[in-house]
């Protein structure tokens, strides 16, 4: 995570390895080893570091998200790429740490990004496809939302509700939707509404 945020908020303010290794009087070569993950600097360094981009300590370990101010673009923050969910069924709920990707919006703890995989929501969303989601226990009918079924595989679908019924439709017709009714209801947790979809080139 350190060499993640070290790259993004060197990057953010436009400083070259070379730069950022002379304010700390080390070699460029260090930086590079930081940025890749061989290895990682010392406690006094570290708040060396944290003093030269004006972050805490914390933020350069990837406990804090990165506030507007640093995100370079106005409002917008930096959210955490949380892993994938699939666009199709059988998939495991999200969970590795994918990097990540700026946003405008508010309550920044709220929301996550997850990477689309699979085609059953095409043509309008495509696998790689990355879901900015707004963390919320329902949805409307008719929104797009991730699913948990049984607690464990994550699906992005839109959410029917009809007649008592909850239906998770695919937007590709070689797709069949899922309806659970009655008891089986019991088996969908929302984990959140889909806010917007953005294609990863």
């Amino acid at each position: 995570m350190f060499a993640e945020r070290l790259k993004e908020l060197r990057k953010m303010r436009r400083f070259s390895q070379h730069a950022l290794a002379e304010r700390l009087g080390i070699s460029q070569q260090a930086v590079g080893k930081w940025e890749t993950g061989k290895s990682t600097p010392d406690p006094a360094t570290l708040r060396e570091i944290a003093d030269i981009f004006e972050v805490s300590v914390d933020l350069l370990l990837g406990r804090e998200l990165i506030p507007p101010a640093s995100a370079g673009a106005a409002g917008e923050v930096l959210l955490p790429i949380l892993g994938t969910v699939r666009a199709g069924y059988g998939a495991l709920a999200f969970q590795e740490y994918r990097g990540t990707e700026p946003a405008s919006v508010h309550n920044p703890e709220e929301y996550f990004y997850l990477v689309v995989s699979g085609d059953s929501m095409e043509p309008r969303i495509s696998s790689g496809d990355l879901a900015l989601v707004h963390r919320q226990p329902d949805v409307e009918s008719g929104e797009l939302a991730v699913v948990l079924v049984d607690g464990e595989e994550g699906t992005l679908k839109r959410v029917v509700k009809r007649d008592g019924a909850v239906i998770l439709q695919p937007f590709n017709q070689s797709y069949q939707p899922q309806i659970f009714m009655g008891e089986e209801l019991s088996q969908l947790t929302i984990v959140g509404k889909v806010m917007e979809t953005k294609t990863k080139w």
